[in-house]
């Protein structure tokens, strides 16, 4: 027998249906009332304004609004990146017709790919005439000849940076024939060089504009000697990990005055000689010795001496003790217009840290790093007489919870402090130095006390005691195994198992012996 719905409920049925029915149907307006796109009203100039406002994601979500869009934003992208795939030749033409005001073009490819060629170079150039930056990264298949007709095509280039490539030194050479505004010149792991690639190369049209040189790991850099010596307006010179004797290119580029500003040695074959014709550079500001271990503190006051213009100092010992106070005294006495100081793995003492805090006013940056003399009297001599001393880092030196305490009560003007691997600096005292200098940024490590873990140790072994947590033993002969030795490497590990699978087998052959008697 069912059961009939009454007349009440009947009604409220059919008034949820109307309801949903109306809700679903189409809803008639007039074209009249529909809002008109604002946007239409806008210039493709303020258009393109907004756009270089927006990063490359934003940018490409705005290109698929409309068609007006992604050609106003096409048209005035003037940075593009590209994965430079074997692959890419056949998207060339299509893409440069949209991006055709690229002025900074990067083409970069994985290792495990193969890169384009020269004709897809070629192919860039002739659609890229304008441009002003070209970054390569891992593009092995491309030689000097695509090098070359790429300069020939793009003269107006400023900004050069390749890494990991195949086309050698000759390819370099065709860039700075050809391209007579070449400004910066950057050559990571160049390869393939031949034997005449040997020969010198010299600056070529680039002569004039070359501002900037960069090289690093080059196997024969010195072949681009002639290229930092005829640079006339050089400011900027850095080199890193290149093998050979460069002594005789900086006594070279020495010789000339170029104004030259900035130079970087990491890794490299300079000795005093090197430092003594960079001391004719009288207009240096800054300066990086790192890990140049031939270098000496008779090399370091020739440049003090004469270099007087210098704000940036920063060295790395490579704990040689061939940099110490007696350089440092030289830098405070001659260079009183030092901002930044950078020491790792040398030794200053309150002797030439006193003297730059009197004589060097303006230092505002200061680093010490591996330092085993910069004790709490040093970090006190720095907070009593550096007033202008806005940061701090100090890390790996044996100071302590009452150097800290010094530097709480100096330094005034004093922003952002760094500890770090200081083992006598312990985590409460950060805390502390927050606490009394609110406005003071503090990044510090927390070292635990050397008996915290000991003592940890102690309460485990005594809870265990107290559990009477017994543990069976099998044998004489089983090897315990040491905490220390557990948790640090494996060969502890590896022969306490030994030990207990020897212990083991003991005791199997043992019964098995009991069972034939």
């Amino acid at each position: 027998m069912g059961q009939s719905t009454s007349a009440a409920g009947k009604i409220i049925l059919n008034g949820r249906r109307t309801k949903l029915l109306s809700s679903k149907s189409p809803i008639e307006t007039d074209e009249s009332e529909v809002s008109p796109d604002y946007t239409s009203y806008i210039p493709d100039e303020c258009l393109a304004l907004v756009f270089q406002f927006l990063n490359s994601g934003n940018r490409k979500r705005c290109a698929l609004v409309c068609r007006r869009w992604m050609i106003v934003e096409g048209r005035n992208r003037h940075r593009l990146s590209l994965h430079a795939r074997s692959g890419l030749i056949t998207s060339i033409p299509s893409l440069f017709s949209r991006f055709d005001s690229v002025v900074k073009l990067s083409l970069k490819c994985d290792r495990r790919s193969v890169s384009i060629n020269d004709e897809a170079l070629a192919m860039i150039s002739l659609r890229c005439r304008n441009l002003k930056r070209l970054k390569l990264r891992a593009c092995r298949e491309l030689t000097y000849k695509g090098m070359a007709t790429f300069a020939e095509n793009c003269k107006g280039l400023n900004i050069l940076s390749c890494g990991s490539c195949d086309f050698g030194a000759e390819g370099v050479k065709a860039v700075l024939d050809h391209c007579s505004s070449l400004e910066e010149l950057s050559i990571k792991r160049l390869r393939n060089f031949t034997d005449s690639s040997h020969e010198p190369i010299g600056p070529g049209l680039a002569a004039s504009s070359l501002k900037s040189i960069c090289l690093k790991a080059l196997y024969i850099g010195e072949c681009f000697g002639p290229v930092i010596a005829g640079a006339k307006n050089l400011r900027s010179l850095k080199l890193f990990r290149c093998s050979g004797d460069w002594d005789m290119v900086l006594e070279e580029m020495a010789v000339k005055e170029h104004g030259i500003v900035e130079i970087h040695l990491e890794r490299m074959q300079v000795t005093d000689v090197a430092l003594a014709a960079i001391s004719n550079c009288s207009s240096l500001e800054s300066l990086h010795l790192v890990k140049t271990p031939e270098c000496t503190n008779g090399g370091l006051a020739g440049i003090a001496e004469k270099c007087k213009c210098l704000r940036k100092l920063h060295i790395d010992g490579w704990k040689a003790n061939l940099i110490g106070d007696e350089g440092l005294v030289a830098v405070a006495k001659f260079c009183s217009k030092l901002q930044e100081l950078v020491l790792i793995g040398v030794n200053p003492t309150t002797l030439s840290l006193a003297m730059l805090a009197v004589k060097c006013q303006n230092l505002e940056r200061l680093a010490l790093c591996g330092c085993d003399t910069f004790g709490d009297p040093e970090l006190s001599c720095i907070a009593a007489k550096c007033p202008s001393l806005r940061k701090l880092c100090i890390k790996n030196c044996p100071i302590s919870d009452l150097g800290i305490e010094n530097l709480a009560n100096g330094c005034p003007g004093l922003i952002k402090v760094k500890i770090k691997k200081c083992r006598g600096v312990m985590g409460g005292c950060a805390d502390w130095l927050r606490t009394v200098r609110p406005m003071l940024s503090v990044n510090a490590d927390t070292v635990e006390p050397e008996g915290h873990e000991e003592g940890s140790n102690d309460a485990v072994e005594g809870g265990l005691q107290e559990n009477r947590i017994e543990f069976p033993s099998l044998n004489s002969q089983i090897v315990a195994p040491s905490l220390a030795s557990s948790s640090r490497s494996r060969s502890g590990y590896f022969k306490s198992r030994v030990g207990l699978f020897s212990g083991i087998s003991l005791v199997a052959c043992t019964l098995r012996q009991r069972e034939s008697s």
